[in-house]
């Protein structure tokens, strides 16, 4: 019998993927809001494409602040919009 593979959906695009293939963003029961790179960090979390173009969605849509029902500090704000950059959109490869 085959392995369950849980199944997330991108905030930004609405595309559905493994879990493991997305970037898990998390509000920390402290309210701040960061990438959480093990996807087992204590708070509410919500998922990200690895695509650029979903970074920047997410953070100028204002769609990732509703989905982990937070108000990012600037701090926060610029710090996933640096972890953003370092991915390339599909069109770019």
């Amino acid at each position: 019998m085959p392995k369950h593979i849980p199944i997330r959906t991108c905030v930004a695009c609405r595309g559905s993927s493994a879990k493991r293939t997305l970037v898990r963003i998390v509000r920390g029961p402290d309210g701040r809001v960061a990438v959480d790179p093990t996807g087992k960090a204590n708070g509410r979390g919500a998922y990200l494409c690895a695509r650029r173009s979903c970074w920047e969605k997410g953070l100028k849509s204002g769609v990732l602040g509703r989905a982990l029902k937070a108000e990012m500090s600037e701090p926060d704000r610029a710090a996933l919009a640096a972890h953003g950059d370092q991915y390339q959109d599909d069109s770019d490869a």
